[in-house]
């Protein structure tokens, strides 16, 4: 197995407080006790290519009532936040783009980008009332930039919704069911979502066990 010839920087805070946490027999992980994010060093990463063909066999269907119910944990949630206007974007939609479907059926318009499926930059310079990312977050490879793009895309007063498996125990990572999958390699404890909350100033809410709603409040007399 390959070992990084230095420690790198943590990709969300980017400190240098880090240290190897754990090991298995496929890839280290870096653990950052700044934000409390665990990270896997870039030269365990899949190949584009790679991490597609892994993509390409789920098997997420529109029509999938069990896929809809899944989903449904994080926009039940997300529709207490949204007026029956609001605009939003699916973010990392891939192949078989549902949550847009469901919440285009309420009424919302929504708009989806994937990189390996909806790549389709122009999406990505619009602003957006609310933008969802499910089962996207732990695949990012710079979720520094990923984020800070997020958050510039969401108007004064939006929100953003995660759905990711936050970190149940430090003690108990290597076994975590959430790192067998090669292409998971940023993961996530709450207090990483405090960090951010932090950063942007905005207000995070922990509505399920991997639900994430971050909103911003803004005063009403600075309102347009």
């Amino acid at each position: 197995m390959k070992t990084p010839k230095r420690l790198p920087n943590c990709p969300l805070c980017l400190s240098d407080q880090t240290n190897v946490h754990a090991k298995d027999k496929h890839r280290s992980y870096c653990h950052c006790s700044h934000c409390e994010l665990v990270f896997v060093p870039g030269c365990f990463h899949l190949c584009a290519d790679d991490e597609k063909a892994i993509y390409d066999q789920h098997e997420n269907h529109p029509e999938d009532e069990g896929y809809q119910k899944f989903l449904s944990r994080l926009m039940t949630p997300l529709l207490a936040h949204l007026r029956p206007s609001a605009k939003g974007l699916d973010f990392g939609c891939g192949p078989g783009p549902t949550l847009s479907l469901m919440l285009k059926q309420r009424g919302f318009d929504m708009g989806v980008f994937d990189p390996f499926y909806a790549n389709h930059p122009e999406t990505l310079a619009r602003q957006y009332d609310f933008i969802t990312t499910t089962e996207v977050v732990e695949h990012l490879s710079q979720p520094a930039a990923v984020f800070e793009q997020l958050f510039n895309m969401l108007r004064p007063e939006g929100v953003l919704g995660i759905m990711t498996k936050t970190i149940p125990s430090l003690d108990n990572f290597s076994d975590w069911h959430y790192t067998r999958d090669p292409t998971h390699i940023t993961f996530y404890a709450q207090e990483s979502f405090r960090y951010l909350a932090k950063q942007y100033q905005y207000q995070v809410e922990f509505a399920g066990s991997d639900v994430i709603l971050m909103t911003r409040q803004i005063d009403p007399e600075k309102r347009n």
